[in-house]
């Protein structure tokens, strides 16, 4: 069965090898052939059936056809070469030009790549070189795309025949402008950039001699352009529009929401101005669907903190609080809880300020205080909808806080966030707001709180033994002799910072019958905390040097968070 099915193959070389190692069967392989069109291939098709795993049927196709295997993370591109393809051509063919080998370009291209029998053709016509293919994975290569094809230097094209002559005051045109048009691009690309880097928030920031634009990425704020002063209104009003916000007023702060989509994915911005002495500051906060599919397990509980957390959420009614500062991943935790909590006989109802993501399945409240709508009012209508529970964004006064407390003792689960520095400070907060000590005590279940901390590069941490003193000096936990930890060093992959992506610090808190005593007789933090400690809670400290031993952070990273 097996020869009879080689001959039609298009790809026939590649199956065949795969064939031959023993990697599918002829069985995979027709049923590969019945659904190639769905995947593009038959090769693509065996993967996605798991006939074959990925990293091996590319050693099988490098090596039948007869092109070199390229392991792209740490690999450096050469700018003479990449410079020769033009980016758009290159993103939407998913190929990479990396460097000469002799006079010959050496373009990195995934699997479909070597399918496509025009495609070398085409990227020869183009760059006027002899090319040979490479190959590597999809996602590998994408990254690569996004360091060599930054979109600094087209910013810089679009902005060096800018003069700093005054701006026009007239900016309603921009209504009608097209995709073509330089704010319109330059928009665009600032957009692209950030997502492409992984930032959290955009930074666009008049000063009195130019535009400066700064990512926040991993949690760090990095400048990543400087644009004439020219474009400033320009830039803030195409921004205003696409948020649907008022051009013509600048005088005082306002806020709105866009969509927009990147490589195929959907991504929401939050903006918001602030009228500043140099012009309108804009924030736009990227807000990433898919961290509101994350689970409980990927948000870097330890294994403590996530059995005594397990223990409150699981409960039918009482107050969860989640507390730290602003971004510090209150919100991204709340909705990883909600995710196991939302099952189909349940009622889910949150109210928050702003929505920023729509969850599937949930009833989600927008508080709008100019009609009257604010957390205290929209939690009390909730209460009359049969909830079973409740999530309100932020606990901000007095009466939000005694309907939350209410709400727990009458039979509701309540989830909400509370700006504290750690997780014993949330019960004297409440107290100082007015509620009732004995009140706290009983409604309150646990408190979570958080930090966000960078985590090491993977590819580039460096492994060090630690001096004994300095350990002892920062309240580090003894190591053995032997012990070795991690510290950041820096590589192409994670833009020479040493780190890449961030983890959560936690410290659980859940509220006992000593505590509850402790609320009651306005005990101090200090001794909540000491307590706390006493009956096993984690300090965030504590959580960061478990992630330092692990080989996840470092200790200086655990610092600037934690202090």
């Amino acid at each position: 069965m097996e020869a009879g099915l080689r001959a039609p193959f298009a790809t026939g070389t590649t199956v065949e090898a795969l064939l031959d190692a023993g990697l599918v069967d002829g069985d995979q392989v027709a049923t590969a052939v019945d659904i190639a069109g769905e995947h593009g291939s038959v090769v693509e098709a065996l993967v996605a059936t798991g006939a074959v795993e990925p990293g091996r049927l590319l050693r099988v196709a490098a090596d039948a056809a007869g092109v070199p295997l390229l392991e792209l993370a740490d690999a450096v591109v050469d700018p003479t070469a990449s410079a020769l393809l033009p980016a758009d051509f290159a993103r939407r063919s998913c190929v990479l030009p990396l460097r000469w080998e002799g006079d010959a370009l050496l373009v990195a291209t995934p699997l479909r790549g070597l399918l496509d029998l025009d495609l070398k053709d085409d990227i020869a016509r183009l760059t006027g070189r002899r090319v040979t293919f490479g190959l590597a994975t999809r996602a590998e290569i994408t990254h690569q795309l996004n360091q060599a094809y930054r979109a600094e230097g087209e910013l810089a094209d679009l902005t060096s025949g800018l003069t700093d002559d005054p701006e026009p005051e007239d900016l309603g045109s921009l209504t009608e402008v097209t995709e073509d048009a330089p704010v319109v691009r330059f928009v665009n690309l600032l957009i692209s950039q950030a997502i492409a880097d992984r930032a959290s928030d955009i930074h666009l920031e008049p000063t009195e001699h130019d535009l400066r634009v700064r990512y926040r990425i991993d949690g760090v704020l990095q400048d990543a352009h400087h644009a004439p002063r020219s474009i400033v209104n320009g830039v803030v009003s195409r921004l205003k529009i696409m948020a649907a916000m008022d051009i013509a007023e600048r005088r005082v702060p306002q806020d709105g929401r866009l969509t927009v989509s990147h490589l195929g994915r959907d991504m929401d911005l939050r903006v918001a101005t602030l009228p500043t002495v140099w012009g309108e500051k804009v924030v736009a906060r990227v807000l990433d669907n898919s961290n509101t599919r994350l689970g409980l397990a990927d948000l870097g509980f330890s294994d403590g903190n996530f059995a005594r957390f397990e223990t409150s959420y699981s409960k039918p009614y009482g107050m969860i609080l989640v507390t730290g500062p602003t971004g510090s991943g209150k919100s991204t935790t709340l909705y990883a809880t909600l995710n196991i909590l939302n099952q189909q006989h349940v009622n889910v109802i949150t109210v928050e300020d702003p929505v920023e993501y729509r969850l599937p399945g949930i009833n989600q409240v927008q508080v709008n205080p100019k009609a009257g709508l604010t957390f205290a009012s929209a939690l009390r209508s909730i209460l009359r909808s049969d909830p079973d529970i409740v999530l309100i964004g932020e606990i901000r006064d007095h009466e939000t806080a005694n309907i939350a407390v209410e709400a727990a003792l009458t039979g509701h689960l309540v989830l909400s966030t509370l700006h504290t520095n750690d997780a014993p400070s949330a019960v004297t907060r409440l107290v100082e707001m007015g509620i009732e000590p004995f009140l706290v005590g009983s409604a309150l279940d646990a408190v979570v709180a958080q930090r966000l901390c960078r985590g090491l590069c993977g590819r580039c941490k460096e492994a060090y033994r630690p001096d004994p003193g300095e350990l002892v000096a920062m309240g580090f936990p003894a190591l053995e002799d032997d012990a070795v930890l991690h510290r950041a060093r820096g590589c192409a992959s994670c833009g020479q910072t040493g780190y890449r992506g961030r983890m959560a610090l936690h410290e659980v808190m859940p509220v006992t019958e000593e505590l509850e005593r402790l609320a009651v007789r306005r005990a101090s933090t200090e001794e909540v905390a000491r307590t706390a400690r006493e009956q096993g809670m984690t300090t965030l400290r504590d959580d960061g040097w478990l992630k330092v031993r692990q080989g996840r952070t470092s200790i200086e990273e655990v610092l600037r968070v934690v202090g």
